[in-house]
């Protein structure tokens, strides 16, 4: 990275960064290694910890530094609670909108999804994909908005999924289902299709944290 770039490039690198757990955790971050590790100086730097920081990407450390908080069992039901509720509800203001090219764009991400040896980062952006695609219809911005930042947040765990957990299978499957239920028009069986899909990836998900993380 070079100075010349802008901001947006080295927020985004940076969120990227987090999401795929290569900054350290729990470990005051200094600016003056940040800075030289991406090649800019301190003043991005500090610019784009504050926003990270402010959209809940890093927690307070100390009076002024900022840090990467531990993957954390109790965030991830929290994340996934509040997905549970406001899907189905962005969902049902969208189902009446749907039309054949939304459709037709969610069974092409979702054949995108099954192509094989996908990373956990395009593996992420698109089940996001799949997801937006679909709520995007409910013209509900404020809704939408919020549901995206929990999936960003919610990002920060998928590898769990991916890679400890071989959930992609399971996930798939209850996206060709939600799709199935959607196409006949069946809004209740839809609706709970995605709700269970999200709290069953949730609880998995908690449970293994509870196991493992021990911060």
């Amino acid at each position: 990275m070079t100075e010349r770039q802008p901001a947006e490039t080295l927020y985004q690198q940076l969120k990227q960064d987090i999401r795929d757990n290569k900054l350290p955790i729990a470990t005051p971050l200094k600016q003056e290694q940040l800075a030289s590790d991406y090649g800019v100086s301190r003043i991005p730097i500090r610019d784009v910890l504050g926003r990270l920081k402010n959209e809940g990407w890093l927690t307070q450390s100390g009076k002024r530094g900022v840090m990467v908080h531990p993957l954390s069992a109790t965030e991830a039901e929290d994340l996934y609670m509040m997905r549970m509720y406001l899907e189905p509800l962005i969902l049902s203001h969208a189902m009446p909108k749907f039309n054949h090219q939304i459709l037709g764009q969610a069974t092409d991400i979702l054949e995108q999804l099954d192509q094989p040896k996908l990373s956990i980062s395009r593996h992420g952006d698109l089940n996001w994909q799949f997801h937006a695609c679909l709520y995007q219809a409910a013209n509900r911005p404020t809704l939408f908005n919020n549901i995206y930042h929990l999936h960003q947040l919610c990002s920060r765990y998928i590898g769990f999924h991916s890679v400890e957990l071989h959930y992609e299978k399971t996930s798939q499957h209850e996206h060709y289902q939600l799709l199935n239920a959607i196409k006949a028009k069946q809004l209740g069986k839809a609706k709970n299709i995605l709700k269970q899909h999200i709290s069953e990836a949730g609880e998995i998900l908690v449970e293994y944290l509870h196991k493992n993380m021990h911060f």
